[in-house]
């Protein structure tokens, strides 16, 4: 099928950005869905979408495509409004960080003839909102479909080639893999970054020191802190079982380090820092130039 019109539900930094690739992609109706009006007037205004409207029914009418871009608790919800104003044979899909829970949520809520493809643009930065979109935010990244055993293959080439056309490289994964690698490559590295920021929380009668010591090494690590706390607590409540796994086999490469450390034992904690760094240069090798 031809994407003659598209509809974006949530139009921030994904769905504004998606907008802002799809259009300089030749993608000639755009229509966004957001609760603000002044970001669908900036998002008209950057040229994301063609038009705007509060009423995220109105906007998924007649679509040959609906993407979900808010955060992924909002999204069943979304799905019940939209569900009765969608045409036969278009496509539903998302771009919500946990693939299991929301393929369990939506399908159920689609009418017959309307398909679902799960989707996650492995992209993204920690600022948030249609001022931070970008339209070469997915290019070059890694755009993964979760298609559901009853899913159209028609369907899911159809979406495919759409993100293809935004510059995106298309992977297509099981659901179930797909929450347990993006808990361990994405959630628990959040969750950490805002630990370690809150950890600074305990220690008071140093806070104005500890200010005026961060440098660039407490600032990278912790980037990703500053990203939306709506967002990441939605994906951390529908994604519990990979995320608590991840945060255990953390905690017990931690309490290991601490053991080394307490008991002096260099070879040890010296063991730690090699491996990880001959496993990280490892990854960042095998990305090649695009980071991915």
């Amino acid at each position: 099928m031809t994407a003659a019109r598209v509809a974006v539900i949530g139009v921030g930094l994904i769905g504004g950005s998606l907008g802002l690739a799809l259009k300089a992609a030749g993608v000639a109706d755009v229509t966004g869905a957001d609760s603000d009006r002044a970001t669908l007037d900036e998002a008209v205004r950057r040229g994301a979408i063609d038009r705007g409207t509060t009423d995220p029914a109105a906007g998924a009418a007649g679509a040959d495509i609906v993407f979900l871009c808010t955060p992924v608790l909002q999204i069943p919800g979304l799905v019940a409004q939209i569900a009765p104003r969608l045409k036969a044979g278009a496509i539903v899909t998302d771009a919500g960080s946990t693939k299991g829970y929301l393929g369990k949520a939506i399908t159920r809520l689609l009418p017959a003839g309307v398909h679902y493809v799960g989707g996650h643009p492995m992209a993204g930065r920690e600022k948030s909102g249609i001022a931070a979109a970008d339209g070469n935010l997915f290019r070059g990244k890694r755009y993964i479909f979760t298609p559901g055993a009853a899913t159209p293959p028609a369907a899911v080439e159809a979406l495919a080639g759409l993100i293809r056309r935004a510059g995106a490289r298309v992977t297509v994964m099981d659901v179930a893999r797909h929450d347990d690698c993006a808990a361990v490559i994405s959630h628990v590295p959040h969750v950490v970054a805002a630990g370690l920021v809150n950890l600074l929380d305990c220690y008071p009668d140093g806070e104005e020191d500890i200010a005026a010591l961060a440098g660039g090494g407490f600032c990278d690590t912790t980037r990703i802190a500053s990203s939306n706390a709506d967002m990441w607590a939605d994906i951390c409540l529908t994604n519990p079982a990979a995320i608590t796994a991840g945060l255990a086999n953390l905690q017990g490469l931690l309490d290991g380090l601490a053991a080394a450390v307490r008991r002096g034992d260099r070879a040890a904690v010296r063991a730690f820092f090699a491996a990880a760094k001959k496993r990280r240069d490892g990854i960042i090798a095998s990305l090649g130039p695009t980071g991915n």
